[in-house]
C-alpha cells in the first residue's frame, strides 16, 4: 500500500552524512520525497512509496547510518500523493 510519511528525526543527525545516506537508501528503495536540515538542528524527511518500504528506510535511519546518533524519530502518515519525481537533498 502506497502512503506519505513526514518524520522528522532528532539527536546528533547533522553533519554526520545522515542526509547523504537517506538519499542514498531511499533512492536504492523506489523511495521519492526529500531530506534537508532544519535551524533547530533536526532533520525533516518526506517519504513516499510503499509502506514496507518507507518502514525498511525508518529502521536503516534508526541504526544503519554510522556516525548519526538518532534519538527520536516523529512520524506523521497520509495519504500517498505521488507529488515527487525521485528522492533528493534539499536545502
Amino acid at each position: 500500500m502506497r502512503k506519505k510519511a513526514r518524520a522528522l528525526i532528532y539527536g546528533l543527525v547533522q553533519g554526520v552524512g545522515l542526509r547523504y545516506s537517506v538519499y542514498r537508501k531511499a533512492s536504492q528503495l523506489g523511495i521519492s520525497g526529500f531530506v534537508k536540515n532544519l535551524p533547530d538542528g533536526s532533520v525533516e524527511l518526506v517519504a513516499e512509496g510503499e509502506e514496507d518500504l518507507i518502514n525498511e528506510l525508518l529502521e536503516y535511519i534508526k541504526t544503519g547510518i554510522r556516525w548519526a546518533r538518532v534519538e527520536k524519530i516523529d512520524v506523521e502518515w497520509s495519504e500517498w500523493e505521488g507529488k515527487y519525481r525521485g528522492f533528493e537533498i534539499a536545502f
